[in-house]
């Protein structure tokens, strides 16, 4: 897979366009920042602390994109004073093909970002690029799972066609909580682009 996909999102009435690309090096002083906020720590897990532990996330999203296996994105804010931006959240297709013709989708946003719109934005983008790269028989449905005492994540979901399709149980450590699945099909229209 090419790492040099930058995807796109409109700006609304209310807040930026967002692009989003794959994380670097650059990115690891923002990274640390987005992780002290403790909203983001208590669904996201622990991240990132320090710069060598930003630097090492980032390689990890380097790595899943040269194996093909996950494809992580920095959800930047298109700002006029800033064209690289400060990351705004993160968006992530995983486990492509890995059990059947699905894969699963994540997101986080940063606590600066909150309340733009910036997580169903972003997951309509990277949902898109999804089902535009990859032919029906490998992918035909995006999973979406969270705690379902996470009512922010369902408002997400539901804002980006995700349909809720079931209760899963706890699976610590990971979810020690019930969970709620949400599916997106692919829309039978889509067709892959060509290489």
């Amino acid at each position: 897979m090419n790492t040099a996909v930058t995807l796109c999102a409109d700006a609304t009435p209310s807040a930026p366009a967002l692009t989003l690309r794959p994380w670097c090096g650059g990115d690891a002083a923002a990274l640390v920042d987005a992780f002290r906020d403790p909203v983001l720590r208590h669904w996201a897990g622990p991240g990132p602390e320090s710069m060598a532990d930003a630097t090492r996330w980032v390689r990890g999203q380097e790595e899943g994109w040269a194996a093909g296996d996950r494809f992580g994105f920095a959800v930047v804010e298109v700002l006029p004073d800033s064209p690289y931006g400060r990351p705004a959240g993160h968006v992530v297709l995983k486990d492509v093909a890995r059990a059947g013709p699905s894969a699963q989708v994540g997101y986080w946003t940063a606590g600066h970002a909150r309340g733009r719109g910036v997580a169903p934005r972003a997951l309509d983008a990277l949902t898109g690029w999804a089902f535009s790269a990859w032919e029906p028989d490998v992918l035909e449905h995006l999973e979406l799972l969270h705690q379902v005492d996470n009512p922010a994540s369902c408002r997400v979901a539901e804002k980006s066609r995700y349909a809720l399709d079931g209760t899963l149980p706890p699976y610590p450590p990971a979810f020690p909580r019930e969970g709620h699945r949400h599916i997106r099909r692919r829309d039978p229209h889509t067709r892959p682009e060509s290489p």
